[in-house]
């Protein structure tokens, strides 16, 4: 079957105005929808006296902080709703159906979901005997009681406001336009920066948050995103995988971390242990696959790769 290789503006006759730049140019447009949809939700809480504690007011707390209230919702409206909102726009509704299609993949290898569940903690584990010289004690019952419905929660709140959005619509696009390493090279940082307005409330522990803090949070969105690509593109793009795999560290470092390596449970220390955890496994992962992260480019392109990204 031959590609069409038209030009997309035949395919679109209307190319003028925002749905027009939106078409030419969906990877911007999602990027900056995601950050700007966020940051705006995100501002009452950041100004609350949660955060930089310019208007006087506080956010509810729920299950032992406010982050549910006070992020969450900024969460949804960046970028699950950019991705769906783009795609819409510049591959209608064919291109929302292969981008449900890879939120609803389940059906997928066992292996991957020991890898996902398992790995995650068995890796972070290991760093923190390391970094602690083995100065690790067993966590509470209760830690483990709460620890799959913590997951769960954390698949719905952060794997569901962000997955469907760096992963679902911008790593493909990204893939398909510049190869895997490169793609991850452009989507780390992006994925890092759209947190960095969280780093003036108490999700980013202001106001003792430092400059360095915020530099190892970032780059640990690089490297973990090596490791999550390399899941995203061995699992045949399956997200509920690549979401088990993200929430599965903010899982066990806000349950289950602090009570087993308490010599290591200031921020500080904490930062360092998921960055050196995520920087490992990231070398690991390049090295194994030779910087190909288990991309096999599709022989026949969605519409989507027809246009400008």
């Amino acid at each position: 079957m031959a590609v069409n290789s038209r030009p997309s503006v035949e395919r679109y006759p209307s190319q003028t105005g925002l749905r027009g730049f939106i078409r030419r140019r969906p990877l911007i447009s999602f990027f900056v929808l995601a950050n700007l949809m966020s940051w705006v939700a995100w501002l009452p809480y950041i100004l609350s006296a949660t955060g930089l504690g310019v208007l006087d007011f506080t956010f509810p707390s729920l299950l032992g902080g406010t982050q549910l209230t006070g992020v969450l919702p900024g969460a949804y409206l960046g970028p699950i709703l950019a991705a769906f909102i783009v795609t819409a726009v510049a591959d209608g509704r064919e291109g929302v159906r292969r981008w449900v299609g890879r939120m609803t993949k389940w059906r997928v290898g066992w292996v991957w979901y020991l890898v996902t569940l398992v790995g995650v903690p068995a890796v972070i584990i290991a760093t923190g005997l390391a970094m602690s010289e083995g100065d690790i004690h067993l966590p509470p019952a209760a830690v483990l009681v709460a620890y799959l419905p913590g997951l769960l929660l954390q698949m719905v709140t952060t794997g569901l406001a962000e997955e469907p959005g760096w992963r679902d619509f911008a790593l493909p696009r990204l893939q398909r336009r510049f190869g895997p390493l490169t793609a991850n090279l452009v989507l780390g940082p992006l994925w890092g920066l759209w947190h960095l307005p969280l780093f003036l409330s108490e999700w980013g522990g202001w106001p003792n948050v430092t400059w360095t803090r915020v530099g190892e949070f970032v780059a640990f969105c690089c490297v973990f995103s090596v490791v999550v690509t390399w899941v995203f593109n061995r699992t045949g793009q399956s997200l509920p995988l690549v979401m088990l795999l993200h929430v599965g560290v903010n899982n066990f470092m806000s349950l289950a971390y602090a009570d087993m390596f308490p010599s290591l449970a200031t921020a500080e220390q904490a930062s360092q242990v998921t960055l050196l955890a995520g920087t490992t496994a990231a070398i690991v992962v390049l090295v194994a696959t030779r910087g190909r992260l288990g991309y096999r480019p599709t022989e026949e392109p969605g519409p989507e790769v027809t246009r400008q990204n």
